[in-house]
């Protein structure tokens, strides 16, 4: 089983050597502190997939292990511990979390970003439920249960329940909108998710003892729901039919049920058949509910398990251990029942004895269209098929090696490169070296502690790393521990170093690296013990003499024995004096070969650097070369070694005394005795008898400097206690002068002290004074600086005043300057209007008299003629009521001319009122408007009065009838021409010579007189026809006459109003600013 410890790695591997076929537990994951202490795992759960599961610890951390990728990685430290998980939801990169203050937690495990925060639960949170689809989510707790929308995340629903009743649990029904809801008194409801209306109610049987439902599992079709708790019964129910179908009893050991899971089945469409029991005891059995037989089991009381999270597929379970690791189990390693086909249809009875008993009749079943690959076969063809002890080289070397590696594939590779992929060396030393990976027998080994003989390893071996330090010292404990003599070797933590170093992660892998070392290339070094290995030595002194006779000579010479140019080689294995890489490519040939390469290299290594070792003489010099680094072109070395290794003579080569490679055995680790035992036994029971004999003399050194220690503080004490009494009767004298001396001196201080008040009394007094006359000149500063800032500001104002009123000045200047022309404007305008105003009357009082004239001459002619009298009077008529509504028209024009006129007076007026500097200006152009105004209506009245002037002496005359009837039409325009102009009809009458005819009344017409015409009357007669038609067509002419005429005042009007108001603006605009300069 292999074991891997995360600790505060963010990502990594979850297992280094790929797990075997039919190996059940595929690796441990544990998570060790800083302090060496286990970090406990708390709750696991797969996602849909089921290729990654979730992993939360006690110290909040969540971890995402993906199986089928074999890493692992950090995704969230939340920093307090988690009490649920779920990874199930619709969006595959979120997960929640249940947090200890009651909180649920969305985090996304991509961008390891806080998703939403939900809050509701006044309790823990012991489980989220989510549902099929992965939109909608259930949390539970002791008191409630509320739904979420994992959309919004926000709370749809929330189950409330009597205090008196508990919630043990609230899921969804798979495949379904059901939910449902299991409480402590063992009654169990079913809920529509949407509406939370109650579908059914599960019966629970009276009868029996109660079982106190903890645990619950459900089918993947959700047809069927299993019971347990704090019993060994399992209530079975069928949800379609809503009845208990079947009570299951475990065996009596099972006192409690802790959880229960369904084994997915890939045949059996959903309806899982295969049940997972754990209970009290930590153990999980596998039973079949239909048959209750036992297929497997997990864990074991010594082993226990947690709690349990079953692989969606099926092919995988996690199970959380007793002391906080993680197990990941291997279904198809557990058992060969589960995911298999159904059976063919296709049976074949065979044929039996009439008499036998049919109810023992046996079935061969045929699957042959439907078979499995060769699942019970498998495990022969991946079966590792170790070496037998006893074999000759060659058969050795054509044997394959551990995981399907050819060591004669390794050796040619290693022979075209040089060395192994760096990669893959570890791997490959595995392999050549057939680790056994005892790691029952190493744990028993590391059990026992550090070993006696190497507790003050780093005062010898000081080393900055405490992590090698510690690995060091373990390794070299356990080497102890296996074989005595490696307490007392001197030399083994130089031997065992640089395997520490690359394998520092792995403290199993080596302890087996160096233990096999020591074994296979490390033969015969410890029969001379404790001098180092003569016969290794003289092996090599005689092949350097076959091969380098005058090398030799020269060592012996300079008195070098084979201990000073060998074995500094030997005993700490060309660490010395070789790189980290070349030492790596010089041990893949050392593990590839005989173990007596480790010799010949060691020759090799002395004649390829035969030429500095010529040049020196001295002993120092060659203790020096040994031990230290070197140039030296390690491929020339190792094909040196080969051929040392080929052309070696048989009756000197070392393969004739050293025993071929031998692996360590499987289990427990080979007994190691190839070394003088009474000499290791001897050598320890003497340190352990001086251990013992230092341990007494300490302990009586201890108790004679305890004794010699109390005797010198009791003497001390004396000592101390006698100087105390004479030095306190001195101190008693001296306190007694002192007491005069100081008594003295205090009577002296406090004569000093008073005149040294008084002193500070008058120097305090002229610093008041100094510090009030200071004040007061500050003070007489401040406020004439104040004085003249507010002259210079006052003197600012005024300069700015007078250059604001300079310039108001000249504004209004300017101002009157505009108004003085836009008045002497205005003006010209008004006596043009007059002018061509007075031109126009004039044209057409001369147009009227000239008419007038032709209307009288051609009324004279008329009256000649009798028969058309009636036509030329309402002729003269008609032109009567013309002039009348053009007297009219010309009195409503002087009459609106004059109400404009007084508008704007009222204007004026007005703008005199607020702007009294402009008074003048404004009098003046009122003074001009009244002239031009006066002039205008002087220029009508007496255009009025010639027009009557005119006209009298036609109507004095009243002679004849005729004469009397232009009388009549005279006043008839007369009158018109004093009415208004809305008169419809002109009554007109004779009454005889001399009468006159009054304006704007009617005379009574008489019966015996001439005839009464009335021009708007009806008469039968065509006269009075033809004088209707002609007055209504002379009266529509006057009317869309007069209305040209009104729009045209109108709009002069309004030219008039928007000169004024320009004018009036800028008067105010001006008043304004002489009133600002005023103030």
């Amino acid at each position: 089983m292999e074991l891997t410890d995360i600790g505060n790695k963010e990502e990594g591997k979850i297992w280094h050597r790929k797990p075997t076929q039919g190996k059940c537990v595929l690796v441990t994951v544990a998570r060790t502190a800083q302090q060496g202490k286990t970090v406990r795992f708390l709750h696991v759960t797969f996602d849909t997939t089921g290729d990654s599961f979730l992993a939360g610890d006690h110290h909040g951390n969540i971890y995402v292990f993906d199986i089928s990728r074999n890493r692992f990685r950090l995704v969230q430290k939340t920093g307090q511990a988690c009490t649920a998980l779920s990874f199930s939801l619709r969006r595959t990169t979120e997960f929640l979390v249940a947090m200890a203050d009651y909180t649920i937690k969305c985090f996304d495990k991509d961008t390891k970003q806080l998703v939403s925060w939900m809050r509701g639960h006044e309790g823990a949170v012991s489980s989220i439920s989510v549902h099929s689809s992965g939109r909608y989510a259930i949390t539970t707790s002791s008191d409630t249960a509320q739904l979420w929308d994992l959309d919004t995340f926000q709370r749809k629903r929330k189950l409330n329940i009597k205090q008196s009743v508990g919630i043990q649990r609230v899921f969804f029904l798979p495949q379904s909108n059901t939910i449902l809801s299991c409480f402590s008194d063992d009654s169990i409801f079913a809920w529509e998710s949407d509406t939370l209306f109650c579908k059914y109610q599960l019966p629970v049987p009276d009868c029996g003892p109660k079982i106190s439902y903890k645990a619950f599992a459900l089918t993947r079709d959700g047809k069927r729901l299993v019971a347990g708790g704090r019993s060994n019964l399992l209530h079975l129910w069928c949800l379609d039919s809503k009845q208990l179908v079947r009570v299951i009893q475990m065996p009596t050991q099972i006192r409690t049920v802790r959880q229960l899971e369904f084994l997915p089945d890939s045949f059996d469409g959903g309806a899982s058949q295969t049940l997972g029991v754990l209970s009290q005891d930590g153990v999980m059995r596998f039973i079949n509910i239909h048959t209750c037989k036992l297929h497997f089991h997990m864990g074991s009381p010594d082993d226990a398990i947690t709690t349990v999270t079953v692989n969606p597929n099926g092919r995988h379970v996690v199970a959380i251990m007793d002391n906080g690791y993680i197990n990941i189990y291997s279904v198809q390693s557990l058992t060969q029942e589960i995911s298999k086909p159904p059976p063919s249809r296709v049976a074949v009875v065979t044929d039996g004895d009439r008499n036998q008993d049919f109810s023992n009749l046996k079935v061969k079943v045929r699957s042959e269209g439907v078979q499995r690959p060769g699942m019970s076969s498998g495990r022969t063809q991946v079966k590792i098929v170790r070496p037998p002890v006893v074999s000759t080289v060659d058969d050795k070397e054509q044997n394959e090696l551990q995981a399907g590696l050819n060591k004669k594939r390794l050796v040619a590779l290693l022979k075209a490169f040089g060395e192994y992929p760096a990669k893959y060396r570890m791997f490959v030393w595995r392999s050549l070296l057939c680790l056994p990976e005892n790691h029952a027998a190493y744990s028993s080994l590391t059990d026992k502690g550090l070993h006696a003989a190497f507790l003050t390893l780093q005062d010898k071996y000081p080393i900055k790393s405490h992590k090698l330090q510690r690995g060091l010292q373990r390794v070299l404990s356990a080497l102890a521990h296996w074989a005595a003599i490696f307490g007392e070797v001197e030399y083994l933590p130089l031997v065992a170093f640089p395997f520490v170093k690359l394998f520092q992660n792995n403290p199993m892998l080596c302890f087996e690296v160096v233990a096999t070392v020591i074994v296979n290339w490390c033969q015969h070094w410890f029969e001379y013990f404790p001098n180092p290995p003569l016969n290794i030595l003289n092996m090599a002194e005689n092949i350097l003499a076959h091969h380098d006779k005058e090398l030799l000579q020269h060592l012996v010479d300079c008195g070098i024995t084979s201990q000073l140019y060998v074995w500094p080689l030997l005993e700490t294995l060309f660490s010395e004096v070789l790189t980290r890489d070349e030492w790596l490519r010089l041990f893949d040939n050392i593990f590839s070969n005989h173990p007596s390469f480790l010799i010949m290299a060691c020759v090799a290594y002395i004649t390829c650097c035969r030429e500095p070792l010529l040049l020196c003489s001295q002993k120092q010099d060659f203790e020096y070369f040994f031990h230290h680094r070197n140039n030296l072109d390690l491929g020339a070395m190792i094909k040196e070694t080969y051929r040392l290794m080929s052309s070696t003579p048989a009756d000197i080569h070392p393969r004739t005394m050293l025993s071929d490679f031998t692996p360590l055995t499987n289990g427990q680790y080979p007994v190691f005795n190839q070394y003088p035992e009474f000499i290791v036994e001897y050598q320890s029971q003497e340190r352990e008898k001086i251990r013992l004999q230092e341990m007494e003399y300490i302990r009586e050194r201890q108790e004679v400097s305890a004794v010699r220690a109390d005797f010198v503080r009791r003497q001390a004490e004396e000592e101390a206690f006698h100087k105390q009494q004479e030095l306190l009767q001195k101190a008693e004298e001296q306190r007694r002068n002192i007491l005069a001396q100081e008594e003295e001196k205090l009577t002296q201080q406090r004569a000093k002290l008073a005149a040294m008040k008084r002193e500070l009394k008058v120097k305090e007094l002229l610093l008041l004074d100094a510090t009030r006359r200071r004040f007061l000149k500050h003070q007489q500063e401040l406020r004439a600086s104040q004085i003249q800032r507010l002259d210079h500001e006052i003197s600012r104002k005024v300069d700015l005043r007078e250059r604001e009123t300079a310039a108001a000045v000249q504004d209004l200047e300017v101002r009157q300057m505009e108004l003085e022309a836009q008045r002497r404007q205005f003006e010209q305008h008004l006596l043009k209007e007059q002018e061509r105003t007075g031109q126009d009357l004039e044209e057409e009082v001369e147009l009227r008299m000239r008419k007038a004239e032709r209307d009288e001459q051609t009324f004279i002619e008329l009256l000649h003629r009798k028969e058309a009298n009636v036509q030329v009077l309402e002729e003269s008529l008609t032109e009567a009521c013309q002039l009348g509504l053009e007297s009219d028209w010309q009195r409503d024009v002087a009459e609106r001319l004059q109400q404009a006129d007084a508008e704007q007076e009222r204007r004026r007026v007005r703008l005199a009122e607020l702007h009294r500097q402009t008074l003048a200006q404004e009098e003046r152009l009122t003074d001009t408007m009244r002239d031009v105004a006066g002039r205008q209506w002087d220029e009508v009245m007496t255009t009025r009065a010639q027009l009557q002037e005119q006209r009298q002496p036609c109507s004095s005359k009243d002679t004849d009838g005729c004469r009397h009837t232009r009388m009549s039409s005279l006043g008839l325009v007369r009158g018109l021409a004093h009415r208004p102009s809305t008169t419809s009809a002109v009554p007109v009458g004779t009454t005889g010579a001399g009468q006159g005819v009054k304006p704007n009344t009617v005379t009574t017409p008489r019966q015996t007189g001439t005839n009464v015409l009335c021009l708007n009357s009806s008469s039968p007669s065509e006269s009075n026809t033809s004088t209707n038609f002609s007055l209504d067509r002379g009266r529509a002419q006057l009317d869309s006459s007069e209305r040209e005429l009104l729009k045209e005042i109108r709009e002069l009007r309004q030219k008039l109003a928007a000169r004024v108001r320009e004018s009036s603006s800028a008067s105010s605009q001006s008043v304004h600013t002489l009133s600002s300069v005023s103030q």
